[in-house]
């Protein structure tokens, strides 16, 4: 008795694609323009680099095989998102670096002088993510050892 084969992998790429064109074009338009914004936010402080990355790969990966992997394979953004396409997992460095992006942004809103009401929301806002993205599992160490570069 053979046994059946193993179902297609739900998310892959080619599973996930929009089905009409229209649908394609606007994802590839959304999936650049998050990348665009990623790119920018890596320069601008208080803006994230990553959900941009993460929303664009999402656009990609429903519109353009090809950009998918691209972002999947690029030297800096691939890591971070193989990981957490593998499972939600960030690294503790990722951790780290939010985290202390996060506190400069905050203290440059204290010495510029934002309105008491804007220092409040961003930096409630701010502590919420930071909350949560520590509590988000880190990647296992085969994964680790996967995603450094050769």
């Amino acid at each position: 008795m053979s046994t059946p084969p193993p179902p297609s992998k739900p998310d892959a790429p080619s599973a996930r694609r929009c089905p009409s064109w229209l649908g394609r074009g606007v994802l590839y338009v959304l999936a650049l323009l998050f990348l665009f914004l990623g790119i920018l936010g890596a320069f601008i402080p208080g803006m994230p680099t990553t959900v941009f990355i993460l929303m664009s790969a999402w656009a990609a990966a429903r519109s353009s095989p090809r950009l998918h992997e691209w972002l999947r394979q690029h030297r800096l953004f691939g890591p971070s998102l193989r990981n957490w396409e593998a499972g939600g997992y960030v690294s503790r460095k990722g951790k780290r670096m939010a985290a202390l992006t996060m506190l400069a942004c905050a203290l440059i809103m204290v010495l510029v002088g934002v309105p008491l009401w804007a220092l409040i929301t961003a930096s409630s806002c701010m502590a919420i993510v930071g909350t949560w993205l520590w509590f988000r599992p880190e990647p296992p160490e085969h994964l680790t050892q996967e995603t450094k570069p050769h």
